[in-house]
């Protein structure tokens, strides 16, 4: 039977990312949050079957804005990412957490 080596992951992402509640940890965290948003605000817009340029136009802004929000490289304000998710047919839900 081969074994495995295990490891301490908290270990690792203390490493790799600062200590918990290090404002460097926060930081990562918050950026990991952008990117991850970003991803989802992409993969939905390919499921309406929209371009940038049709979300663009029907929120009245730049093909180039919307393809900056789905990089995670402008992060849309509340009103706007309200904008762009009702462009695409959809709504935000809050869900009570777990």
């Amino acid at each position: 039977m081969n074994q495995k080596e295990l490891y301490d992951v908290s270990a690792e992402l203390e490493i790799e990312f600062g200590k918990q509640g290090s404002q460097e940890r926060e930081e990562a965290i918050s950026k990991a949050w952008e990117e991850y948003n970003a991803s989802v605000l992409l993969e939905a817009r390919k499921k309406a079957h929209l371009t940038q340029e049709e979300v663009a136009r029907r929120i009245g802004a730049s093909k180039g804005y919307i393809s900056r929000v789905e990089r995670g490289l402008t992060i849309p304000t509340v009103a706007t990412l309200y904008k762009i998710v009702a462009a695409m047919g959809l709504c935000v839900v809050f869900l009570p957490k777990q």
